[in-house]
Formats: C-alpha cells, sequence, structure tokens
C-alpha cells in the first residue's frame, strides 16, 4: 500500500521538568509520523511551512532516505506553525506556553499529483474540515484512519462525526473519548464511535498503553517500559506512523493485522520520548527496533 500522511510541520519549544529544555526543534505531527513510518517503507509527507522554516530542520528530514517531501509546501511571506509546551512532575500532563498558528490559518496545502494514487492514508490532527477537504483530494484511498484532539471536538463536534462516517479509523486519546461520547469507560466509548462509520478505534492510555475497538472484538497493549523519559512529545503521531506503516507495509488490516501494527506503534514510539524532537528516530537501526519488539513480544507471551 502506498502510504501518505497530512498534518502539520511545526517549530517547538519545550520545557521539562528537570530543567532541560529545547527552543526551537523541528515538531508537527507530519514530521513524527513521517520518521517513524520511514523505518517501516516509503511515506509520503502532505504539509505547509512559512519561509522561516529553518533549513536545518529541512536537512534532518532529508535524513529519513524513505520520506518523501515533495508534498512539503514552503510558502513565502507565511509563519511556521509554531508551539511551546512545559511538562509537569508526571510527563503525562502539560502547559501550552504558547501557539502560533501561522500557515494553519492558511489554505491546506496542495497534494502533488503523483501522490493522488495513495491508498493508505493518515490524516494528522487539524480540524476536520481540512480533513475532509484533503481526503478528498485522494480518490484512491481505500484504509484511512484519522486523527482528532479536544479542540475540534468542543468546536467542530459535527464535522467531526461527518468524517467518522468517512474513515476506516480513529485514533485519539481516552480524555477525548470520554469528552467525544460521554462514556468514561474506553469500550464502550469506542463501541459508541463504531456506530458513527469507522471499522476501529485506538484510544490511547499514554504510559497505561492503548486499547483498539475493532467490529470483530477487542485488543489491549501495555505500553513498552521506558526508564529514561525526556521528552513525550510526538508519542502518539510516531505511533500512528509506525502501526499505520507496518499496515501499508502487510496490507494487513484485520483485527490482529492492526494489533500487531499497534505493538510496533509501541516500539518507535517508545524510541521517540528518550529524546527531544527527532533525534532518537534519526538514529535507530531497524536491529534496534527488531530487538525491542521481540523484548515486547515476550512479555505478552503468556504460554
Amino acid at each position: 500500500m502506498k502510504l501518505i500522511v497530512t498534518g502539520t510541520i511545526g517549530i517547538d519549544t519545550i520545557y521539562t521538568p528537570d530543567g532541560e529544555h529545547r527552543e526551537g526543534v523541528l515538531g508537527g505531527s507530519c514530521a513524527y509520523f513521517a520518521a517513524a513510518a520511514s523505518h517501516y517503507g516509503p511515506v509520503r509527507l502532505v504539509a505547509a511551512v512559512g519561509d522561516d522554516f529553518p533549513g536545518e530542520h529541512r536537512a534532518t528530514l532529508a535524513k529519513f532516505p524513505n520520506i518523501d517531501a515533495a508534498g512539503l509546501e514552503v510558502r513565502a511571506g507565511s509563519k511556521t506553525f509554531r508551539w511551546g509546551g512545559k511538562y509537569m512532575e508526571n510527563m503525562d500532563e502539560r502547559e501550552t506556553l504558547f501557539t502560533e498558528l501561522g500557515v494553519l490559518e492558511e489554505a491546506p496545502p496542495a497534494i502533488p499529483a503523483r501522490f493522488a494514487d495513495s491508498d493508505c492514508v493518515f490524516l494528522a490532527n487539524s480540524h476536520p474540515a481540512v480533513q475532509m477537504d484533503l481526503l478528498s483530494r485522494l480518490p484512491n484511498a481505500k484504509f484511512v484512519v484519522a486523527d482528532t484532539m479536544d479542540l475540534w471536538i468542543n468546536v467542530a463536534r459535527d464535522d467531526l462525526t461527518t468524517l467518522l462516517g468517512k474513515v476506516t479509523g480513529l485514533v485519539l486519546n481516552y480524555d477525548e473519548a470520554e469528552l467525544y461520547t460521554g462514556h468514561r469507560n474506553p469500550v464502550t466509548a469506542g463501541q459508541t464511535m463504531l456506530e458513527r462509520g469507522p471499522a476501529f478505534v485506538v484510544i490511547k492510555k499514554g504510559e497505561h498503553g492503548a486499547i483498539l475497538v475493532h467490529r470483530d472484538g477487542l485488543a489491549a497493549l501495555p505500553a513498552f517500559p521506558t526508564a529514561n523519559v525526556v521528552d513525550p512529545t510526538g508519542a502518539g503521531d510516531t505511533f500512528a506512523g509506525g502501526m499505520m506503516a507496518h499496515i501499508a507495509k502487510t496490507g494487513d488490516t484485520s483485527l490482529d493485522g492492526i494489533r500487531r501494527a499497534m505493538a510496533h506503534g509501541t516500539i518507535i514510539a517508545s524510541f521517540t520520548i528518550e529524546t527531544f524532537s527527532l533525534e532518537r528516530l534519526s538514529g535507530i537501526t531497524a536491529g534496534q527496533i527488531e530487538e525491542r519488539y521481540q523484548k515486547f513480544a515476550g512479555m505478552l507471551r503468556l504460554d
């Protein structure tokens, strides 16, 4: 399958509880997703940045040979999306310090003509109306998964509900699932969302793993236990990148296929959080990923 991701490329400023911080690092849903996915196969990237986007960040993306960045649109006179955040002691909660939307207030980026045959699509977090617009320009899309957040549930619920009728799957976190459905139990919340159209919902629970609610059944995976958590930014997008890339590689969209793909997403995300930005993802090898995956598989084996 031909994998494409649409979403944001941004410039982040991160503060962590131990006093460390990084200013002006590469971030955004597309960056994390594509970097993770590239370890499994080719991925096409569609996003927009301003002419203030640093050349060093373009060079970072170029370190991942499987990323096709032909869809990265640089807009003269525009500003790149910027976000700053501070993590609390438990590293699960964070405070947003500033958000500068920049190009996100403008029209969505164009999709290159040679990307039009993409059939495995990830609609990274953005306004659901924008996600639907981008999807409408991918006529060959067969397996489509979207991400969302609490903001869109609060201000664009109707658009999100319409989007659910057009996608194969949805990825969101535990609090967002409760906010959208009114159900605190993630299984009940997931089943409620399935009634809106998707075949499956993945509900992320941070350090407690993720739950798959599928029309054909249920699955749950823990997080991979990582001792060195430096920066959780992008972990969810990295998880999605590993999951979607594994599905694109195998073509297996069954319950078991998605469950195995989630395991790969879990592993690749466990590397991301060990450093800031894409630093760790740019240095890992296929052997390191496989070694950690086998450890994870051993953890889950009960016989």
